[in-house]
C-alpha cells in the first residue's frame, strides 16, 4: 500500500486486553524493560489504557494495555492471536533473568528447529506469549 501522505505508514501499536493492570504493567516494565509511556483512566466507560513500550510512540510500536473495569471473567485469547516478539541480546542470560524474577518461560532458549535462530517464549500474566528472539541470531 502506498502512503497517500507524506508521512510513511508504520505500527503504532498492539492492544491486549488484561485482568489485572497492575500486574500485566509489572511483566512488561520491571520484568521486560519496557517503559510505562502514559496511563489514562477512563470512568464514564469503565476501562484503562496504559502504554508501554521501548521508546516514544512518535516513532517505535508500543503495546496498549486495556483494562475493562467491569470484565468478570477471563479473556479467551482466541486461536487467531500468535505472539508478541521483542528483540534481546543474549537470549540465554535475559531468560535465566526473567525466571529469577518471576516470569513463566513456557520454551526455554534454544535453537528454532532446522534454523539458526535462537529463541524463547514467556507467558504474561493474562497468558499472552512473549517470544525472544535472540539479536544476533536473526538473519539479515
Amino acid at each position: 500500500m502506498t502512503p497517500t501522505s507524506a508521512i510513511p505508514h508504520r505500527v503504532m501499536h498492539t492492544m491486549v486486553r488484561v485482568r489485572d493492570l497492575d500486574k500485566s504493567l509489572d511483566f512488561y516494565t520491571r520484568l521486560l524493560g519496557m517503559n510505562l509511556l502514559r496511563r489514562k483512566d477512563y470512568p464514564e466507560g469503565r476501562f484503562s489504557l496504559a502504554f508501554v513500550g521501548y521508546g516514544p510512540e512518535i516513532n517505535h510500536a508500543v503495546i496498549e494495555l486495556t483494562h475493562n473495569w467491569d470484565q468478570p471473567t477471563d479473556y479467551d485469547i482466541g486461536n487467531g492471536y500468535g505472539h508478541i516478539a521483542i528483540a534481546v541480546e543474549n537470549i540465554y542470560a535475559v531468560c535465566e533473568e526473567l525466571k529469577a524474577k518471576g516470569a513463566k518461560v513456557i520454551r526455554e532458549a534454544g535453537p528454532m528447529k532446522n534454523d539458526t535462530l535462537h529463541l524463547a517464549f514467556l507467558q504474561d500474566p493474562d497468558g499472552y506469549k512473549i517470544e525472544l528472539i535472540d539479536a544476533k541470531t536473526v538473519a539479515a
